[in-house]
C-alpha cells in the first residue's frame, strides 16, 4: 500500500469514527439483550488475556465499552484509537487501569515487546491486516499473546454487506472494511512468526433479532458452531496466537 493510500485509509477511518460517534451504541446494538449477550461472550474470551500484573494494549477502543471490561481484568491497559471523537467518549469513562490514547494500529510508536497481550474487537477488519498484525508482533513480548474477535466474510450477511454498493451504504460500512477468512489468515500469522494459531468461527445472534427469542437462538447458535461446515459461515471469529 502507498503512502497515499494509507493516509487516505486514515482519513476515512477517521471520518467514519467521527459519523459513528452519536450514534455508536444503536449502530452495534450492544445495550439490547441480544447485544450484550454478544458483548459479554466476546469479553470473556478476549479477556483470557489479561490478568493482574500485564500490561496490555487495545487496538481500536472506539467509545470505551470494552475497555471498561477489560479494566476489571486487573491488568494495566493502554486503549488506543485512530478517530477524536470516538476516543473523547472512552476518555470520559474515567477508568481505572486504563491510559487512553490517539494512535495508529499499525505505526503506534510503542517500544518493541512492551506488551504482554494486545487485544481487540471488531478492528482488523478496519485495518491494513499484515502492517496491524506485524505491528502486534513487534510490540509483544516474548510469549505474549494476541486476542482478537472479528466478522467473518463467509457469513452472508458480512458478505453481502461488503459486496452490495447501497447495502454497505446503509449500514454504515466504512470504505476500507473487510472481514475475516480464517484459513488465509493462520497462513499470514505464521509467516509473521506467530505459533499456536487458534482461529475458530462462532456467535449465530443477529444483534437486532427479537430479543424474546434470545435463549432459543444462542442455543441453536451455538449448536451450530459445532457442526464442521455449518459453522463456518458464523457472524463472527475468534482469534489467538502467541509470540
Amino acid at each position: 500500500m502507498s503512502a497515499i493510500e494509507y493516509s487516505e485509509r486514515l482519513r476515512s477511518e477517521i471520518a467514519h469514527g467521527e459519523k459513528i460517534a452519536a450514534s455508536a451504541q444503536r449502530v452495534w446494538n450492544w445495550e439490547g439483550a441480544i447485544g450484550r449477550a454478544r458483548y459479554e461472550r466476546r469479553l470473556q474470551y478476549l479477556s483470557t488475556a489479561l490478568k493482574p500484573g500485564l500490561r496490555a494494549l487495545e487496538l481500536g477502543c472506539g467509545t470505551g465499552l470494552f475497555s471498561t471490561g477489560f479494566s476489571r481484568s486487573g491488568a494495566t491497559m493502554v486503549s488506543i484509537d485512530i478517530s477524536p471523537d470516538l476516543l473523547r467518549q472512552a476518555q470520559a469513562r474515567k477508568l481505572p487501569h486504563v491510559q487512553f490514547l490517539i494512535a495508529d494500529a499499525c505505526q503506534t510508536g510503542f517500544d518493541a515487546a512492551s506488551f504482554d497481550a494486545v487485544v481487540g474487537s471488531s478492528i482488523l477488519h478496519h485495518l491494513d491486516i499484515p502492517a496491524s498484525l506485524k505491528e502486534c508482533y513487534r510490540l509483544l513480548k516474548p510469549g505474549g499473546s494476541l486476542h482478537f474477535t472479528e466478522p467473518n466474510y463467509l457469513n452472508p450477511h458480512v458478505f453481502f454487506e461488503r459486496k452490495i454498493p447501497w447495502l454497505k451504504k446503509r449500514l454504515g460500512v466504512s470504505d476500507y472494511e473487510s472481514a475475516i477468512v480464517r484459513w488465509p489468515l493462520e497462513k499470514l500469522l505464521k509467516k509473521i512468526g506467530f505459533r499456536e494459531i487458534e482461529i475458530q468461527p462462532f456467535d449465530f445472534l443477529y444483534p437486532f433479532l427479537p430479543e424474546r427469542c434470545l435463549g432459543g437462538l444462542d442455543r441453536c447458535g451455538r449448536m451450530l458452531e459445532k457442526i464442521p461446515l455449518l459453522r463456518e459461515v458464523a457472524g463472527s471469529v475468534q482469534i489467538k496466537a502467541i509470540k
